[in-house]
């Protein structure tokens, strides 16, 4: 038969999940608040023909109380475009000549709220011309001036085509990040950190899509952050391309000891560690590095110094060639 449950094992069990209850709520209580605010709408956007089929969109970054994770581009209503939060321009390709365009941005947040349309940019594409392969001449008389502590203001003469040119192209680190009407021959880039030795190119293009050859570049180091040691990458950086190998020359940086060895990265990896045995080389410092023979093979170098301190200081400005 079976027995009736005390007093005390009532209070036990009862307690039991009394307790059980209260952890339940403190966990739902402790679960974080849903996201339910859209991030801002994009401020700035401008859209230019590049082509007789491209047009290339940009805009300033958006706000979220947490943060931006993504953005996307519509053309005429339609989504064309899906871009991570930090990417502020593209190119949509695939259009057709002489037609107008309507493009707005919206940034998304991880909840996936979406912010509202971004003001409305139009532009027309170029009229389809004959085949063209004729690229534009290169920009010639390249300059960077600061502009703020995060901005910089480049400056150039303008390229010639048998045609026209129809945009401008500046490049950082052999990337493309900005893009102005081929009328221009200024630019405006934002969004740089402190510190930081940066080297820059133009290209033209032309309707056709030639782009020119790299304009000369022109580098830029930004002012380091308020307490913050002053740059130590090394200057005057040139490299240059012949069959199977890229020299380069530099300055190291100037510290309280010769500088015995620097590291070499190509195209953002690590490659080499270059070391003098005994008193470094007065001077400028060169050094030959092997590399595949492939004819047109793009590689952007850099290089950084081992301080007397034993750490490795700032990167030099990149530098971009082409094998022959």
């Amino acid at each position: 038969m079976q027995r009736p449950l005390t007093a005390s094992l009532l209070n036990a069990t009862t307690a039991t999940v009394t307790g059980a209850v209260l952890l339940a709520l403190a966990a739902c209580s402790a679960a974080p608040a849903q996201d339910t605010t859209a991030p801002t709408a994009p401020t700035g956007v401008t859209a230019a023909a590049g082509s007789a089929s491209t047009v290339h969109v940009m805009w300033s970054a958006a706000t979220d109380d947490r943060a931006v994770t993504g953005y996307a581009v519509y053309r005429q209503g339609r989504k064309v475009k899906e871009l991570p939060a930090e990417t502020l321009m593209t190119d949509v390709t695939g259009l057709a000549p002489a037609t107008p365009q309507i493009f707005t941005v919206r940034a998304r947040d991880a909840a996936g709220n979406l912010s509202p349309d971004s003001a409305a940019v139009s532009a027309t594409t170029l009229a389809a011309t004959a085949e063209d392969r004729t690229p534009p001449t290169r920009p010639t008389a390249l300059r960077v001036a600061p502009a703020g502590p995060d901005g910089a203001t480049l400056s150039w003469r303008p390229a010639r085509d048998d045609t026209r040119v129809t945009a401008y192209d500046v490049y950082q680190a052999d990337a493309r990040v900005h893009t102005v009407p081929g009328t221009d021959t200024t630019a405006r880039l934002t969004g740089l950190r402190p510190g930081t030795a940066y080297a820059f190119t133009v290209r033209a293009r032309d309707a056709a899509e030639n782009s020119s050859p790299d304009s000369a570049p022109a580098d830029l180091t930004t002012a380091p952050a308020p307490g913050a040691p002053p740059n130590t990458a090394p200057t005057a950086v040139t490299a240059e391309a012949v069959k199977g190998a890229v020299t380069l020359t530099w300055t190291p940086p100037r510290t309280t000891a010769p500088v015995k060895e620097h590291q070499l990265y190509l195209n953002g990896r690590f490659a080499t560690t270059i070391v003098w045995g005994a008193q470094p080389p007065p001077g400028p410092a060169t050094y030959t590095l092997t590399v595949p023979t492939t004819p047109g093979s793009r590689y952007t170098v850099t290089l950084r110094a081992r301080l007397p301190d034993g750490t490795w200081g700032d990167f030099s400005a990149p530098r971009t060639v082409v094998t022959p």
